[in-house]
């Protein structure tokens, strides 16, 4: 059983997935990986602990740290006035660079396909030396934790968003920009992985159906935590 979900039962090539959507598996090196997973146990000191997000009522499942700014449904404040009413920490220098590269592998990617013009990734919004983001929210999932499909749609600047996976693999799901429903594509996102979203895609529903415990690599290991998986996203707020 175990062999049926081992990477090398899965095409993890880099790849368009949608308009706009493409996932580079393997971005991160073993040793990036570790390097970040030990930030988190920096950002968890504070000043907003990892908290679960009040949505209609309801706690997600998933605990979030924000830096640069903090997030609740349809705002972004520098303060987390649903938490502890801290300043959250500053979006880091090393992650601008680390978003950049990403974009770059990304264009890289769109500009080998045989079947994209040559302007594609620059009509993406594939820009990476024009890449500002000033947010990041760092989501960690445990065993049992989910996501239901939802857009990212609390920006004003309409930059990629940019995605970085660490831990247990997750069954992630991404769809279109209309509706929840058909069509969409499940991936496998593993740790060390990257996934960009951008242009035609840049509102296109998306989330995580489920986690794989177990299935992290040793320098994904998230032991510390008692397992389960981080995902660090990257977007542009467009608030200055």
């Amino acid at each position: 059983m175990d062999s049926l979900f081992a990477d090398e039962a899965f095409d993890r090539r880099p790849s368009i997935v949608a308009p706009g959507a493409v996932w580079i598996p393997g971005f991160l090196s073993e040793q990036a990986q570790s390097w970040i997973i030990a930030r988190w146990a920096e950002w968890q000191s504070g000043p907003v602990p990892p908290h679960a997000t009040t949505i209609a009522g309801h706690p997600m499942s998933v605990r979030t740290i924000g830096l640069g700014w903090h997030w609740r449904p349809g705002r972004y404040d520098r303060r987390a006035a649903d938490v502890n009413n801290r300043r959250v920490l500053p979006f880091p220098d090393w992650m601008t660079r680390l978003g950049r590269q990403v974009l770059q592998a990304a264009t890289a990617v769109v500009d080998d396909a045989d079947d994209q013009p040559a302007d594609t990734a620059a009509a993406w919004g594939f820009v990476p030396n024009g890449y500002h983001p000033d947010v990041a929210l760092v989501n960690y999932y445990d065993a049992q934790a989910k996501m239901g499909m939802h857009q990212d749609k609390d920006e004003f600047d309409p930059a990629p968003v940019v995605s970085l996976s660490l831990g247990d693999t997750c069954l992630f799901r991404f769809g279109n920009s209309e509706h929840r429903n058909r069509p969409y594509t499940d991936l496998r996102l593993a740790s060390g992985d990257a996934f960009v979203f951008g242009g035609p895609a840049r509102f296109a529903y998306h989330g995580v159906r489920s986690i794989q415990p177990g299935t992290a690599p040793e320098a994904g290991r998230l032991d510390h935590l008692g397992g389960g998986r981080i995902n660090i996203t990257m977007r542009t707020t467009g608030r200055g």
